[in-house]
This record gives structure tokens, sequence and C-alpha cells, in this order.
């Protein structure tokens, strides 16, 4: 599988300065000018739905809501196997860029499905700074609730993958912005004053899958302060305060609940009923320590923690394949997911 590079390109840079005054800047990734336009550059490209006979999963396209335009894509293994396990997933891209039909997206869920053999749905929440939190987080848990709505209603145009599905085995899942979605859905549910065993009937809230989760602080980690990161690496210390800046309620700080999770202690963290919880670090992410730190916390508070180290990889690896050992790795992460999901 191809690599793919988020390097600078300066020229690209330059052909759009002639629009107005850029006040925030990820290199290659994106622009936000002065007057309120944004650009994303293409730097990965979008792909349809097509998956090759081989790979022995389908995958379609679905509208979940288009007044937000909030739609997925859905995968479905053709093993035969019915009953499979639903897993709700979420891309990564800082709250600010990335996409469902991105193809690095595309083709990490397309062999997530096949290995694990699971119904995947692949959600596009909207993006920041035009849609700061919590609208992705609002549309993750509207996803949820539209997938319990089919479900009840027994909805015949989502019957080719809801009859697949064993709704009793649901998982969360996301990579960096889209692990912290996943946590935030969940926490939404769990904390919820009517929360109850009925509140996602028929779906039940198994597990959470959290892939070098984008959480912050104001105080910075000595992953943070310290790592070294590689020219290629998709998560530097600057870019990963532009993205907060951008995705945050305007005036708030990296301490808010959006982004720190363990701003205010373990007290209010004991009082969620989470399911079991995995987290996977990447031992070069400037994220490492504070992904441990989230680990240890869940853990003090009594949840079901499994923390997974990925040596000699970074942030995203297992999408963007910038490492030699990106491949070896990736396949660990699907064993360890798979396994999970037997758990």
């Amino acid at each position: 599988m191809a690599s793919i590079s988020l390097r600078y390109n300066p020229q690209a840079n330059n052909a759009h300065q002639q629009q107005g005054v850029i006040t925030e800047e990820i290199a290659g990734l994106i622009r936000v000018h002065r007057e309120g336009s944004v650009e994303r550059p293409p730097v990965v490209p979008n792909v349809s739905c097509t998956v090759t006979a081989e790979h022995g999963v389908t995958a379609r396209d679905i509208m979940i809501n288009k007044e937000t335009n909030l739609w997925a894509r859905v995968y479905v293994p053709t093993s035969g196997q019915s009953k499979l396990p639903l897993l709700v997933y979420f891309h990564g891209g800082g709250f600010c860029v990335g996409s469902a039909a991105w193809s690095c997206y595309h083709e990490f869920l397309i062999n997530l499905a096949s290995k694990v053999n699971c119904v995947i749905i692949s959600v596009n929440y909207r993006l920041a700074p035009e849609n700061r939190l919590p609208a992705a987080y609002d549309d993750g848990f509207n996803t949820l609730m539209w997938v319990k709505q089919e479900a009840q209603n027994c909805s015949s145009g989502q019957k080719w993958w809801l009859n697949q599905c064993n709704l009793s085995s649901l998982f969360l899942a996301g990579d960096s912005a889209g692990a912290s979605i996943a946590y935030n859905v969940a926490t939404r549910i769990t904390s919820s004053s009517s929360y109850a065993p009925t509140i996602l009937n028929p779906l039940s809230l198994k597990g959470l899958i959290l892939i070098q989760p984008f959480f912050g602080g104001e105080e910075r980690t000595n992953s943070e302060k310290h790592s070294i990161q590689p020219p290629n690496s998709a998560l530097t210390l600057s870019a990963s305060d532009t993205y907060w800046r951008l995705a945050l309620p305007i005036g708030a700080t990296r301490d808010h609940h959006y982004c720190n999770p363990q701003a205010h202690g373990t007290a209010k963290l004991k009082d969620l009923r989470l399911p079991a919880i995995m987290v996977c670090v990447s031992d070069m992410d400037i994220l490492k320590d504070r992904n441990l730190e989230f680990s240890n916390t869940m853990a003090k508070a009594g949840k079901r923690v499994e923390t997974v180290m990925y040596k000699g990889v970074g942030h995203a690896f297992q999408v963007l394949h910038n490492s030699q050992l990106s491949q070896p790795r990736t396949k660990e992460m699907i064993s360890h997911i798979k396994a999970f999901f037997c758990q």
C-alpha cells in the first residue's frame, strides 16, 4: 500500500495567498482566511465506495441527515455469515480535515471489515472551523440514534446491512480526533440522566476502540515537549494547537472538557457506565504520554481498560503508512482489535 505524504507544498501555498490574509494554517492541510473562507488542499484523494470482489467486502454510501449533510460509508463482509458485530467508526483529522471518502480510510476500513469480520459504518461528520465542537460530537451521537431508529423501524432501505448486524454487539471506534468523538459519544450516552439499558435498544454498546485519541490540555506532557518528530509526521505540537484553536468553541482553552477529559479529575469519570475500552498508543506519537495518562485515569476510575503500544511508529501510521513498520504494525493492530471483539 502506498504511503501518503502530508509534506508542505510551497507552490500550492503561493498560488492561494492572493485570496487574502491567512490567519491560521497547517501546511498542506488547511488554510483559514481572515474573511472566513477555508481551504483544504486535496492532500489525500477522495474515492468512490467501489470495492473490488477479491476483498470480500461490499460498500455503499448512505445519507443520515440531509439538512446537515451527515452521511456515512457502510462496509459489509460478503462471507455469508450473518449477525456480525457493528462498528461505528470516526475518521481522524484534528476535527478540521478528513473524510470518510479519503482513500486511506477507505482502504483501511475495507481491510478491517474483512479481517475482523464486522459491519462498519464510517461517519462523515461536520468539520471545524465552519462547524466547531460540539458539532462533530453531535453528529456522532445522532448517527447512533439514526441507527437505533432504523433498526426499530426495520427500515427496508437499510436492510441490506442491518440484516447482517448483531445489534447487541455494537462498538464505537476512531483514530485521533475520531477517537475523541467515539469517547464523547459514549460518555454522552452513559452520563445521560435518562441512561438505562434501553436507551440504545435494540443496540447494546460493548466496547470502545480509541486509536491514538486526540486529547489535549494546557499543561504539556513530556512527549509533547520532547518527542522529536520526523518530517512526514502526521501530527506536530504546533499543528495540534492549531487544530484545537479551530475546533474548540471560541474562547475555550485546551482544558475544556471537549478537549481534556481529565481536566476535572476522576470523580465524574467514576459515574460513567462505560463499556470495555481499548486504547491504541503509538510509541513515536506526541500524544503517547497523554494517551497513557488517559488509560491510567480510566483504570483508576474503575473502568476496564486495555492499552496496546505500537513500537517504532507515529501518529496515524495505520492509515498513512509513513514508516517501514507501518504495515506490520497495522496487522498487529487489526489482530488486537479482532481479539478485543471476542472478549
